[in-house]
């Protein structure tokens, strides 16, 4: 067995990460992905086909023919064990088949007897989720089958390698405007807690019109860089602009937030690039709650009004929204 794929699959934080680079959210919405699940439900003759993702937790059907987009629990599910693997897993019979026969879904009214998943594979070797097939009678999957469903697999994942790409900022890796805040807008419909926070380098002018515009890129890199090794896996990075960039942390209380936020900032100012000498690269920093229901351009307007107030006070500090309720 290959010791990378037995090192990817002991990470499940470099998994999370990897899926999180995905919009996946928005695979159900596109019309490629439901006519690859039509089309193998057609070739296969079999009554379901899906495609799916899997989270710590739960596993989410994000485009199917033959059965609802809903989410499950992860251990209640066949491509638990697939996602875990390494190739195709073929189920001929799942009341036969002890890892099975008490699921859910084989005893409940799905009614599920065979199967055949094949996992999503990034090209860093993290499996995000599956390709499957469900029938409601026992089947054997011959090999030819289980290429087959490997090779659309792999188109599946091209697809998401390719919207991935169109989404990201060339220069720094973070998510572009328009990514961010569509992902920021789904994240509110959620009705999950999450905190903004908005950043720009102090006197970025300045450093391009000393160092030139190329040292100005290096710097924006670097900003990048050092700010995406002090993310969780949940967190969305995004370029909003020149040099302003936005995180949005989810699931974190206000405190938490303002404290990593700080983190960041501190993590930047303690960093050196050698192209601007003994210059150091500082950020000043806005942080503001999501309030469910508001408009994505509200909530940054906050974080902003919390970011001018740090440079109005001296930059490379961090500012909470409301501005007189400060941590610090």
């Amino acid at each position: 067995m290959n010791v990378l794929n037995v090192a990817k699959h002991n990470d499940e934080y470099g998994r999370i990460a990897a899926l999180s680079r995905y919009d996946v959210e928005n695979i159900q919405a596109r019309k490629e992905y439901a006519d690859i699940v039509q089309i193998l439900k057609t070739i296969f003759s079999i009554p379901i086909a899906a495609i799916t993702t899997i989270d710590s937790h739960r596993l989410w059907i994000r485009a199917s023919a033959g059965i609802p987009c809903t989410d499950h629990p992860r251990e209640d599910t066949f491509c638990r064990i697939t996602v875990t693997g390494d190739g195709p897993l073929a189920v001929s019979d799942a009341q036969k088949d002890i890892r099975f026969s008490d699921n859910p879904l084989v005893t409940g009214d799905a009614k599920i007897r065979s199967y055949l998943g094949v996992p999503l594979t990034t090209p860093d070797g993290y499996n995000v989720g599956t390709l499957c097939l469900f029938d409601t009678s026992p089947r054997e999957f011959t090999e030819g089958e289980k290429a087959i469903l490997s090779s659309f697999a792999k188109v599946i994942v091209s697809q998401l390698e390719l919207k991935q790409s169109a989404s990201i900022d060339r220069l720094t890796g973070a998510q572009t405007r328009h990514v961010f805040e569509e992902g920021v807008a789904r994240h509110d419909c959620e009705k999950q807690s999450a905190v903004l926070v908005l950043f720009d380098i102090d006197h970025f002018k300045q450093i391009n019109d000393t160092f030139g515009h190329h040292i100005g890129d290096e710097a924006l890199t670097h900003v990048a860089n050092v700010t995406r090794a002090s993310l969780m896996p949940t967190d969305s990075f995004g370029r909003l602009g020149g040099e302003e960039f936005a995180v949005l942390m989810k699931g974190v209380t206000s405190s938490e937030a303002f404290e990593r936020a700080e983190g960041i900032r501190s993590a930047i100012a303690a960093s050196q690039l050698e192209t601007l000498g003994q210059r150091k690269i500082t950020i000043s920093v806005g942080v503001a709650n999501l309030t469910f229901g508001e408009p994505v351009k509200e909530l940054i307007q906050r974080a902003d009004t919390a970011l001018y107030h740090a440079k109005r006070s001296g930059r490379n500090q961090t500012v909470a929204w409301p501005i007189n309720n400060n941590p610090h």
